[in-house]
């Protein structure tokens, strides 16, 4: 267990004083355009990564509690303050609450258990971060976000993740950094490469393949990763880079998901159900899927074929 497992940004962009904005990334998925049926309530997300700035102003309100696993503070289990920017970042891409200033997340009324198992360092032994899924599977979490990652395959870590998945919780992951742009080889990084977790790639603002994103055949989608506008240390905000930044999109976007169906199925979806109703709402961006898995998540899809469905149902009228 004395193996490390990191995974910091791809890229530092820049740190922002203030900010007043749907970020881009939240846009491109149309998380706005399902906020009239839910903004995530009742959904809680566990992210596993370098804690979070529990006094940020946009993300204060959605914290729920949390665990600290790292040796930060002395080991005190009940301060999980982040003091690497990381976790924060994340955490604002799932959720930071829609209150007129600073950023908006995903699912901006989810809530958040911070479970920090990575160190102001941004690296964690695997043997935190393996308490720490189990600790959100004890708090029965809806979902679990992991932008972490690291080049081994400890059967330790993958027997967790196996246990939150039995017990219907949906395990998102980072698929990594140590992408070249090809689909001709394969880059793995774990836990992003289990099968049983829905693995992240990384695209740009204009849909393009991050060339830092892994690939390999075990990818399932990809989410905005680039030039990422969220909340970060002493209520500041950055622009931060990297496969990192693409998960918490796809988390927060499962928190909405989750919610719609539910209500829609008037009963709790099982996790291969959820994941089934993830794949729907992707489409294609005309790359080999070990780059982009089953293409961007775009959470208005199927209102969208269903217009154009509509559509091509009065042609045909006119026609006959």
């Amino acid at each position: 267990m004395e193996q490390k497992m990191r995974l910091i940004p791809y890229r530092f962009i820049a740190e922002v004083e203030e900010a007043a904005e749907v970020p881009t990334g939240v846009e491109m998925i149309q998380a706005p355009q399902v906020w009239e049926k839910t903004k995530g309530q009742g959904i809680t997300i566990a992210i596993l990564d370098t804690g979070c700035d529990v006094t940020h102003p946009d993300l204060k309100d959605r914290i729920i509690g949390g665990r600290n696993f790292t040796n930060d503070d002395k080991g005190n289990q009940d301060i999980y303050m982040d003091y690497n920017g990381h976790g924060t970042h994340v955490a604002g891409t799932v959720a930071a609450t829609e209150n007129q200033m600073g950023v908006v997340g995903v699912a901006p009324e989810a809530n958040l258990l911070i479970v920090k198992v990575l160190d102001r360092h941004g690296s964690g032994q695997y043997e935190w971060i393996i308490k720490g899924i189990h600790f959100a599977i004890e708090q029965k979490v809806d979902i679990i976000s992991m932008s972490l990652g690291g080049p081994a395959d400890v059967p330790a870590l993958h027997e967790a993740i196996q246990k939150a998945v039995t017990n219907n919780i949906l395990v998102v992951c980072a698929a990594g950094n140590e992408g070249d742009g090809q689909d001709s080889t394969d880059e793995l990084g774990y836990p992003g490469a289990y099968n049983e977790v829905i693995s992240v790639g990384a695209i740009n603002l204009e849909r393009s393949i991050s060339e830092f994103s892994n690939s390999n055949k075990e990818l399932d989608l990809v989410a905005p990763g680039e030039n990422i506008l969220s909340t970060y240390l002493n209520g500041k905000f950055a622009r931060l880079s990297g496969t990192s930044m693409a998960t918490p999109h796809v988390s927060g976007a499962l928190a909405l998901i989750k919610a719609i169906s539910n209500e829609a199925f008037e009963r709790e979806l099982t996790e291969p159900e959820l994941y089934a109703q993830l794949i729907r709402r992707t489409i294609p961006l005309g790359n080999s899927p070990k780059l982009e898995g089953n293409g961007m998540i775009y959470l208005t899809l199927l209102k969208h074929l269903e217009k154009i469905f509509e559509q091509e149902k009065a042609s045909e009228a006119l026609k006959i």
